[in-house]
């Protein structure tokens, strides 16, 4: 016997959106899906804002429930990179879970750097959930002026 299957676009739309957020390592914000557990994958990133005064570059990284130890800051070739973990609870099996929205797992955050930072003086403090970093900016290299002998 021949069982008709009902297609679905918007079941089809969401697996490649699922597919394309995996590639890129984002998450979907919201919702979820009848027998799939959207937020299982290590694929979330941290939202953050990146503001510039006459000083220096600041970052302010969202990292609710992460503790400092939780998080690594590295600069190399002029690329800050903000990696860590965010690990899940674990269950006791002493009470029901009706849902769960957080993301877990490991995330991975970078920036290209601009040539006016000065890669020494970066600074991190981080303050109830939230990674602050100060990156300052180095003096602009003046052009030097060669000489040249025509003879």
């Amino acid at each position: 016997m021949n069982t008709i299957t009902r297609w679905n676009p918007v079941s089809e739309f969401e697996d490649l959106l699922d597919r394309y957020n995996r590639y890129f390592g984002v998450s979907r914000a919201n919702g979820e899906r009848e027998g799939k557990d959207l937020f299982s994958r290590s694929d979330w990133a941290p939202v953050v804002d990146i503001r510039e005064n006459k000083e220096a570059f600041e970052i302010d990284a969202e990292l609710p429930g992460l503790s400092r130890d939780d998080v690594k800051v590295t600069v190399h070739d002029g690329v800050l990179n903000i990696q860590g973990e965010r690990h899940k609870v674990k269950d006791t099996g002493d009470h029901t879970q009706h849902r769960v929205e957080r993301v877990y797992g490991s995330f991975q955050r970078r920036f290209t750097l601009p040539d006016n930072v000065d890669e020494n003086s970066i600074q991190a403090r981080f303050q109830d959930g939230v990674l602050h970093l100060t990156l300052k900016k180095a003096e602009p290299a003046q052009p030097k002026a060669i000489e040249v002998n025509v003879e």
